[in-house]
């Protein structure tokens, strides 16, 4: 009996096909996961040496699902291979190599609120506004810059001219000097640096192509422009590169994915084979057809069309309120109904394009003690006391790490002000040293308690070696006062409680990570990725599961509701215009729709509140994409008109339902050639002052066109920087 005889016929011609480039698009549901872990296993089997495979996934819980799947296959022989993501394999080529580019191995890895605060640090030493030039959005053209495999110089010249980039260059050039003297690197740097590393040093290069002569890389729609260079240069020369993705789930642009990666394939690889996985093993047909009807509008994709043997389902419910309230109510009122029915609170999911939409289903939640867990909470490596513990450690392993230091120099109080440690900031800067080995260099100079933290610190590194990792966190927690400090708190138990769990974690990590080092921990912990944040425990604790469509990548449910899908809302209202965001918005509907097992439901409203005005709602073009045969439509208008369709719980008056046998295309802004007349300017250029009746004055820095509009980014004096259509905004110049 073969390995591979519990394959269908398209994955077993996946798992079956070793040499040569291989595209396989898996589409939603088609069983990828069994495919890449099975053809790992028979490649095995055929003789492959495991040490000669490498497995890309995008979170770690990915990778972890995948190796122990391979090595319930095969065995121990699993623990040879590389089933890692992007950044941890980085990681782990860059502490081998990465003194060759003038870093030390002993790099600390910073976060996004790291990375910000040293990005303000840079607005104040170059006395630049941060509310023209907002972290947030300077954070985002570095990364994009990094994407681009671009540093400071070769960015600066591609932006000569315009005063906001040039603006930016200086900041990342400061930016990532300081990224330097503190021995960091931010998650981009990883990317970036190996390719460097790759370009710069042959032997390295080489070394890596040789040892990874299999490549497997899982999801790959959702790489960027370097990571995909990354994988082409260690597939170079063997070229046994498979990849898996589907095109159609292609939804993270605004984390630098990019889409063209997977459509082009077959034009870097003229010869690359092509297996189509169309079958489903997690939805109804109806749910599938609704899926396949709303993604064939797009142009940019491969194509497919899913199919089950699960049989037709239920149809899909459709349904529109007059308000967000009454909407959330509806969907409470089914969710009590299903709960009635059978179905545990857990196997519903409620998404939605993005989180401000969950207010007024919170507060129906909570009224009607429905349970649910929120999926965009407070992620465990957040929290105040966590990140204070996290600097401490970063700190004993890296003690360039000026970011760690600042953190946590007075914490608990040693009496050292803000104006002192900006003081020493600036002495290191003068020597060109991190302020930590300014204060060693001037330790019989400085003042008793700073020499204090010098000493203090200089014990805990001593000891880093010479404990178990979580003896060694326990020794930090308690040596360095912060177990008392803690006991002042008025969350003292819980806080306590988190610290608790992490010298857990580091106990669980080193008894499932064999040898594993101080160094290997820390590494852990500084790339677990807000994808890999959702509580598995969801079905344990029976609690609906409440995420953005974004986060629900992956997942599945038996019953889903989709709720906001009115035409402004999703698709969003700055994706209308731009052909390839639409895209991308419908892509993400088509996720959506694919996370449900049994049943279905969308909703929207009339009407909603945004920014305390309420504005009227049209039905989402995706609804009219869906073939009327598999799904039943029903609402209530603002004026109470409409005949009872029945079906649904009227616990909150819901009595003026009105089938429709087909919905009508309509959309609140006007089409590229509309004739409709609206006030406002579109002459306005980058530099311009404007004043806007509810913002007040500002500047424009940006300006793009989206058809028969102009879209203008305006950092406004008083309410920071804002992005506003021409035709309705209603500026006017400033004299």
């Amino acid at each position: 009996m073969s390995l591979l005889d519990g394959l269908n016929n398209m994955q077993r011609e996946a798992a079956e096909r070793i040499d040569g480039p291989l595209l396989v698009l898996a589409g939603a549901g088609s069983g990828k996961t069994r495919v890449l872990t099975y053809r790992i296993a028979h490649m095995i089997e055929e003789g492959i040496k495991p040490w000669n495979i490498l497995a890309i996934t995008f979170t770690n819980k990915a990778a972890k699902e995948m190796a122990e799947r391979v090595e319930a296959l095969i065995g121990d022989s699993a623990n040879d291979m590389w089933v890692r993501t992007f950044h941890s394999a980085c990681v782990r080529i860059l502490r081998r190599d990465i003194d060759k580019l003038g870093f030390d191995k002993s790099f600390n890895i910073i976060d996004a609120d790291d990375q910000k605060s040293l990005i303000k640090e840079c607005l104040k030493e170059l006395n630049l506004d941060d509310k023209i030039f907002t972290p947030k959005g300077v954070m985002a053209e570095i990364s994009s810059a990094k994407d681009s495999l671009k540093l400071p110089p070769e960015y600066e010249k591609g932006v000569a001219g315009d005063y906001k980039k040039e603006k930016i260059a200086r900041i990342y050039e400061i930016y990532q000097e300081k990224l330097r003297v503190s021995n960091c690197l931010d998650f981009d740097d990883l990317i970036l640096q190996t390719v460097r590393l790759f370009m710069i040093n042959r032997d390295v290069l080489e070394y890596y192509q040789n040892k990874f002569r299999y490549i497997l890389v899982d999801e790959y729609q959702d790489t960027n422009n370097a990571q995909n260079i990354l994988i082409m240069l260690l597939a170079k020369n063997h070229r046994n590169l498979c990849v898996v993705g589907d095109d159609d789930q292609s939804i993270y642009k605004f984390r630098g994915a990019n889409i063209e990666n997977i459509l082009n394939f077959e034009k870097m690889f003229p010869d690359a084979h092509v297996v189509r996985l169309e079958q489903n093993y997690r939805s109804t047909q109806n749910i599938l057809d609704a899926a396949n009807s709303v993604i064939k509008n797009n142009l940019g994709r491969k194509g497919k069309n899913l199919w089950t043997d699960a049989g037709e389902g239920e149809k899909i419910i459709v349904h529109r309120e007059p308000n967000e309230q009454e909407e959330a109510a509806f969907i409470a009122s089914e969710i009590r109904r299903l709960y009635r029915d059978g179905y545990k609170y857990s196997d519903i999911a409620v998404l939605y394009r993005n989180n401000s939409l969950t207010r007024s289903l919170e507060t129906i939640f909570m009224r009607d003690s429905i349970p649910y867990e929120l999926v965009a909470g407070r992620k465990f490596y957040d929290r105040m006391e966590i990140r204070d513990m996290v600097a401490y450690l970063r700190l004993a392993k890296n003690p360039d790490d000026d970011m760690s230091l600042k953190r946590i120099i007075n914490t608990p109080g040693r009496k050292i002000g803000k104006t002192t440690v900006d003081t020493i900031g600036e002495t290191a800067y003068r020597e060109g040293t991190s302020i930590f080995k300014s204060l060693q260099f001037h330790k019989d100079e400085i003042k008793t308690n700073l020499k204090e933290f010098v000493l203090l610190m200089e014990e805990i590194i001593d000891k880093k070696n010479t404990l178990s990792v979580d003896e060694f966190v326990n020794y930090v927690y308690e040596k360095t006062g912060y177990r008392e400090h803690l006991e002042k708190d008025e969350k003292a138990e819980d806080r306590q409680a988190n610290v608790g769990e992490l010298i857990s974690g580091a106990k669980n990590f080193c008894d499932t990570v064999p040898d594993a080092t101080f160094d290997d921990y820390m590494d852990n912990i500084a790339l677990v990725s807000d994808l890999d944040s959702y509580d598995e425990d969801a079905e344990v604790k029976d609690k609906c599961t409440l995420m953005t469509m974004h986060s629900a990548k992956g997942l599945e449910f038996p019953v889903v509701f989709i709720l906001g899908v009115d035409e402004g809302v999703f698709p969003s209202f700055m994706s209308i215009y731009d052909e390839s965001e639409l895209e991308e918005e419908r892509r993400l509907c088509y996720v959506g729709i694919t996370r449900a097992r049994k049943q279905l439901c969308i909703t929207g409203a009339f009407s909603r509140m945004v920014y305390g005005k309420t504005s009227p709602y049209q039905k989402s073009r995706f609804l009219e994409e869906i073939p009327e045969s598999v799904y039943e439509y029903s609402e209530k208008t603002p004026f109470g008109k409409g005949s009872t369709s029945g079906g649904f719980d009227d616990d909150y008056g819901f009595v003026n339902f009105e089938r429709k046998p087909k919905l009508e295309a309509t959309t609140l802004l006007p089409k590229k050639d509309s004739k409709v007349n609206l006030t406002g300017n579109l002459t306005f250029k980058v530099g311009d002052r404007v004043h806007h009746k509810k913002f007040g004055a500002g500047l424009i820095t940006a300006r793009e066109d989206v058809g028969n509009d102009v879209r203008y980014e305006i950092a406004f004096d008083s309410v920071g920087t804002k992005n506003l259509l021409g035709l309705y905004a209603k500026l006017e110049k400033e004299e």
